[in-house]
């Protein structure tokens, strides 16, 4: 009896003393205001082990902030530049984006008319309100305005586009009825997606959401094209939240525009809905979510949850074969994986069932390019060729840094290729050096130089058979003088009051290959400098490649090589400034 009491007692103090463990761990756990962007960041960020983070563009947009009022406009000792900036986009390139204030534009998203070659919808993230020179009650536009949804048309094949937004009466063919400015209840939109159906009608996927509190949703516009000029429809919400535990990200939209598959024009919209535990903000888990529509975007079926137990996922790409098949794909893991993986999901009923979700190949998520700063991503790109074959290309991390890889199905998804390099390997070019630093050393160029460098690669197949494959490469390293000090963000972007050193800048080309003849080429006519437009920490989450029912290919990405004046930014004025700013870009041909 004494022994069973002892006992008793000793079970009753350890258990105390487990009770009390419990209590100091939860008392020591961080907890997360995710009410707000930022919040939901920190709470991503410190999340041990975890590989996914959300897009680039909510990362900058958790950060993003007017500037204050000056009294006069501001004229600023330096601005950051380099001799080796370009200071127009050269042809064939065409600036895709029409304004002319020092607007950035990322994120690029391309889709070709499948009846009408010539007709083409470009989407962007568009921050051309940031530079807007009206007022509202006395405020700038431009402290008012944020991160937009840009589209833009073209009529001739890509060789010229249009539009461009000057005010809240007059928006062009920037996305109505998402952010506040263009009479929309959020603070911000973008993350764009656009695609065809087989009519001639395009579609718009986006987000919309407020950056210092709770709503958040995914949008879907229609486009119609009518001699020349693109109208968009009201936006249909999806997933429309106003939760803090609940924040939907990096959406992307897919139509079917066989005309004789049996789910024709049937709209697909997947993306990552993040969850966060309501009373700590801790993060939780991040499904792909999935929804249809099957009467032109006007009505979605009800959210489903598409992954499995991949739990842990970001960046999801549906894509169509040519027998209706519907493919997504994404960079995910499971909960006890240590890496992870492109997962693929199939349906072949327009979406009702899905596959359990098959591991293509597992990845390292890629750091920063060396030399560089601005966020990157793992996230997955794809294409259904015109025999069925189906094509995954996604960048992972290796001994020589962040290398575009890709991978082929011919029976459907059920059996993968190994991952292959999209490019051959490279080294980089050195260019700019020496140069003379302010404290009177020389900075000479890095020796070796180092590996040329993939980042956010892109896939497209064309009616011919041609699968192209497209990324930016690293394949210059160039000098860049920093700011020893200035004002924070937004004015310090453009705003130096004392250079600082020298630093190895990486700058970026764009590249086509196409698997089909074995070709590749940089079409891309100028290196450029990542470190424009945001500080270096920001060149959007992805390209975009579309290919032609005349077999050609049309590459969009962003670019830095246009110097344009900029006015008012962010709220604040400044004496007209040359800058470079971030533009989106594209090309077109065939090999």
């Amino acid at each position: 009896m004494r022994r069973s009491l002892a006992l008793l007692a000793a079970l009753t103090l350890a258990g105390a003393a487990a009770a009390a463990a419990v209590t100091s761990a939860q008392a020591a756990a961080p907890t997360y205001d995710i009410t707000t962007l930022a919040g939901k960041v920190a709470s991503l960020h410190g999340t041990a082990g975890l590989q996914i983070r959300f897009s680039a563009f909510i990362e900058e947009e958790a950060q993003e902030d007017s500037a204050p009022p000056a009294a006069t406009p501001i004229s600023p000792p330096f601005v950051l530049n380099s001799p080796l900036d370009g200071t127009s986009v050269q042809p064939p390139n065409v600036t895709v984006n029409q304004d002319t204030a020092g607007a950035p534009q990322n994120e690029t998203a391309i889709a070709v008319d499948p009846n009408s070659p010539q007709v083409i919808v470009a989407g962007a993230n568009d921050y051309v309100s940031r530079t807007w020179s009206c007022t509202i009650a006395g405020t700038p536009c431009s402290a008012l305005g944020d991160g937009y949804s840009g589209t833009y048309l073209s009529t001739d094949g890509g060789h010229t586009w249009c539009c461009t937004a000057t005010d809240p009466n007059h928006l062009g063919t920037l996305i109505p009825g998402v952010e506040r400015l263009t009479g929309g209840q959020y603070d911000a939109g973008g993350d764009p997606s656009v695609a065809f159906d087989s009519r001639g009608n395009v579609y718009y996927a986006g987000l919309g959401f407020n950056r210092t509190s709770a709503p958040n949703t995914v949008t879907v516009n229609r486009g119609t094209i009518n001699n020349g000029s693109l109208t968009w429809s009201a936006p249909t919400f999806i997933n429309q939240t106003t939760s803090p535990a609940i924040l939907n990200d990096k959406e992307w939209i897919a139509v079917d525009h066989n005309p004789d598959s049996p789910f024709r024009d049937r709209v697909y919209v997947t993306w990552t809905r993040f969850k966060f535990q309501a009373q700590t903000g801790a993060y939780v888990q991040s499904p792909i979510a999935f929804v249809s529509s099957s009467d032109g975007g006007r009505t979605f079926t009800a959210p489903k949850l598409i992954s499995g137990n991949v739990l842990y996922g970001q960046g999801s790409r549906p894509v169509v074969g040519p027998d209706g098949s519907l493919y997504v794909f994404w960079d995910g893991s499971t909960r006890l994986a240590t890496t992870d993986s492109t997962y693929m999901v199939k349906s072949t009923d327009g979406g009702a069932t899905w596959s359990a979700p098959k591991a293509i190949a597992p990845l390292v998520d890629i750091a920063p390019l060396h030399n560089t700063a601005f966020r990157v991503n793992s996230y997955p790109a794809a294409a259904v060729a015109a025999n069925g074959d189906v094509y995954a290309t996604w960048d992972t991390e290796t001994s020589a840094g962040s290398v575009a890889v890709y991978s082929k199905s011919t029976d459907g998804g059920a059996t993968w290729s190994a991952p292959a390099r999209v490019f051959a390997a490279a080294t980089r070019t050195p260019v700019g050096y020496p140069v003379t630093q302010p404290s009177g050393e020389t900075l000479n160029a890095p020796s070796p130089s180092g590996p040329v460098e993939d980042v956010f690669p892109a896939a497209a197949t064309g009616p011919n058979g041609r699968v192209y494959l497209s990324a930016y490469r690293g394949d210059v390293v160039s000098p860049w003088q920093t700011c020893a000090s200035g004002p924070p963000a937004p004015v310090g972007r453009i705003e130096c009051d004392a250079l600082g050193d020298y630093i190895h800048n990486t700058r970026l080309d764009y590249v086509v290959t196409d698997l089909t003849t074995n070709v590749t080429q940089t079409v891309s006519t100028h290196p450029i400098n990542t470190q424009n437009g945001f500080g270096g920490g920001f060149f959007g989450d992805y390209t975009d490649l579309a290919v032609g029912s005349d077999g050609n290919f049309h590459a969009f990405w962003t670019d830095s090589n246009n110097k344009q004046d900029v006015v008012w930014f962010y709220g604040a004025e400044f004496v007209p400034t040359p800058i470079n700013q971030e533009d989106v870009v594209s090309t077109s041909g065939a090999f």
